[in-house]
């Protein structure tokens, strides 16, 4: 009976005592859930900076009219009864500060080259000042300058359309004024002067690399009237004043810039969030 007793209390025992060491085996350890993939985000890019720029164009120029002193008897005044001004080439150079992603200024100057005019006025010729008409041939050249403002309106796959406006003043020369009618050739010589002017456009620029831009676009420019031709005391007739041109630009060039463009592509910044421990 003793035996069994203490055999007994030595299975008591070794249940107390084992039964917490076998039940540890059985808890489970804390899961580790895996860290979702990092996060990436685009940095926020400030664009801005300075830009250099040079254009050509190809443009159409428009004859206004223009008006003339005649001294005879009676002394008065006289227009061209037609004009008309042959097409041309341009090249211009400028400098920019692009303020922010939508707005940008810049100051242009276009050499615009010589073009060819040719008109007509009426008159009388001979001794018996009988009606005529006279053929007048000349030609111009320009020095446009322009302070301009442009709104980018959006880029879309590295194309960038925008509108602009422009004002300034041009330096317009015209060269001799050859003058034929019945009564012979005269010459005039030309008038030179500066002017005021100002300019619309509109246009599309398109990322090539990460800092140049292709740029194509429209400007409409109004250059003031002036003086066309000088008197010459040979015909009697003069000064003349044009009423000012009008040109219709068709323009393509090329912009490099310095600043922060939004061309590059930002970098990305992985964002890695520490694991999540659950029980």
């Amino acid at each position: 009976m003793f035996n069994t007793a203490r055999m007994a209390l030595f299975a008591a025992l070794f249940a107390g005592v084992a039964g917490p060491v076998f039940a540890a085996d059985f808890v489970e350890p804390p899961v580790i859930e895996p860290a979702p993939p990092p996060a990436a985000y685009e940095q926020p890019v400030e664009y801005g900076g300075w830009y250099i720029r040079g254009d050509i164009d190809y443009h159409w120029s428009k004859f206004r009219g223009a008006d003339y002193i005649t001294y005879g008897d009676p002394p008065g005044t006289g227009r061209f009864d037609s004009g008309k001004l042959e097409s041309a080439f341009s090249a211009g150079v400028g400098v920019g500060y692009q303020i922010n992603q939508h707005f940008r200024t810049d100051l242009t100057a276009d050499w615009m080259s010589k073009s060819k005019f040719r008109g007509s006025t009426s008159g009388f010729c001979g001794i018996d000042q009988t009606p005529c008409t006279s053929v007048d041939t000349s030609s111009y050249t320009a020095l446009l300058l322009l302070a301009n403002a442009y709104v980018d309106i959006g880029t879309w796959h590295g194309v960038t359309p925008y509108v602009g406006a422009g004002i300034g003043g041009a330096w317009v020369k015209w060269d001799t004024l050859h003058n034929s009618d019945d009564d012979g050739e005269f010459e005039h010589g030309g008038g030179k002067g500066w002017r005021f002017a100002y300019a619309a456009m509109a246009g599309a620029s398109y990322c090539l690399t990460d800092r140049v831009k292709l740029d194509v676009g429209y400007r409409f420019s109004h250059i003031n009237g002036g003086k066309m031709f000088n008197y010459a005391s040979d015909s009697n007739v003069g000064p003349g004043y044009d009423k000012g041109i009008n040109t219709h630009e068709v323009r393509g060039g090329l912009r490099y810039q310095f600043g922060k463009s939004d061309c590059a592509q930002p970098e990305p910044i992985a964002y890695e969030p520490e694991p999540i421990y659950t029980k």
